[in-house]
């Protein structure tokens, strides 16, 4: 196909595609499928060879969120059945980072509820960042904390943070169809907090959510222009007891071009498999290993994932290798920019075909 050797060369060059080219991959047959995952995985190779970073999620405070995002089983008003629990003390926080690190993590992510953190908040934080730095002084940590208020993605990566997780989610246009206490510019300000004082962004998208594939190049799209480093994509787990309990509009087939597009659209990024894998894909997981060069190992915040062992065969099976602790995810012109930003102490967007 003339379009998949176009996406290929533009991906080898950190070209952006046109918006029509990504929409293209989306509409792209089942009998084509195996194709775009083979071109995709071009580019993915090109920038991370076979590698497989693996992340591990802490969840240190669950439920009782006063946002009403409809996808969210912590939302306000949620009845999903789920845990509920306050802030986890430093030491407990550390104790699950070992488990991770044991399995092969080189990320810890560190979540809590709520719209954003409190000053308090971050302190307890950065205490858990030091407990679990001084335990395993090589891993990565990334914050996921909700929206940042002025000083505190500073403070964070004065503790040690490496990178601050926020997730755009869906486009701009459709963003007050699924929350409407805060808005999509609030996203986007959070994250470009979390560059600007120097910590390496994450930033991805939910996708299953009743969108269009506009909506869904949309905020594609959006994540190129920010430019983060990492880009989760998780797709929607329908929880019983919240708004979007029913919607069940994903095959494995679609998520493969979804991951495709992205990969397509954010070549050098470190793309993600993120929640609702397991759900989604299914027995086409390891496929998505040919377009994704990193997954979440075990649990997510409040839903299980498949146990650590059977996502390391997985791995093996189908020709991949865990990523090592002495192993650079990113390319070296995406570490050097993050240094000259850290030197600085601000940010500045690289441009789309930087």
């Amino acid at each position: 196909m003339d379009l998949l050797n176009t996406l290929v060369d533009k991906g080898l060059r950190r070209e952006l595609p046109t918006r029509d080219e990504a929409l293209a991959v989306l509409a792209t047959a089942d009998d084509e499928l195996l194709d775009v995952v083979a071109a995709a995985g071009k580019v993915r190779r090109h920038w991370f060879g076979r590698r497989v970073k693996l992340n591990y999620l802490i969840n240190l405070k669950s439920g009782l969120c006063p946002e009403d995002c409809s996808y969210c089983s912590q939302r306000l008003g949620s009845k999903a059945e789920i845990l509920k629990y306050t802030w986890l003390k430093p030491d407990e926080a550390a104790q699950a980072a070992t488990a991770g690190v044991t399995g092969g993590a080189k990320r810890v992510c560190l979540v809590a509820s709520g719209r954003g953190p409190t000053d308090r908040d971050v302190d307890r934080v950065s205490e858990t960042i030091a407990a679990i730095k001084g335990e395993h002084g090589d891993v990565e940590v990334c914050a996921c904390l909700g929206l940042l208020s002025d000083g505190q993605a500073g403070r964070l990566k004065d503790a040690g943070a490496d990178a601050y997780n926020h997730n755009l989610n869906t486009s701009e246009s459709t963003y007050k169809d699924i929350c409407t206490t805060h808005d999509y510019a609030d996203r986007v300000e959070t994250v470009q907090q979390a560059q600007q004082a120097g910590l390496s962004a994450c930033s991805g998208l939910i996708a299953g959510m009743g969108e269009s594939d506009e909506d869904l190049v949309d905020v594609v799209f959006g994540l190129r222009g920010m430019d983060p480093d990492s880009v989760p994509v998780n797709f929607l787990i329908p929880f019983e007891g919240t708004p979007l309990a029913g919607e069940w509009n994903l095959t494995p087939q679609r998520c493969l071009r979804i991951l495709a597009m992205v990969r397509f659209v954010c070549p050098d990024a470190e793309v993600r498999l993120a929640g609702g894998r397991e759900v989604q894909l299914r027995s086409m997981q390891p496929l998505a290993l040919h377009l994704a060069n990193s997954i979440f190992l075990g649990d997510y915040l409040t839903s299980e994932g498949q146990a650590g062992k059977a996502d390391l065969e997985m791995i093996a099976d189908a020709g991949f290798e865990v990523e090592g602790a002495d192993t650079t995810t990113l390319p070296e012109h995406r570490t050097d920019g993050l240094v000259s930003v850290r030197r600085r102490g601000a940010g500045t967007e690289l441009p789309p075909n930087a």
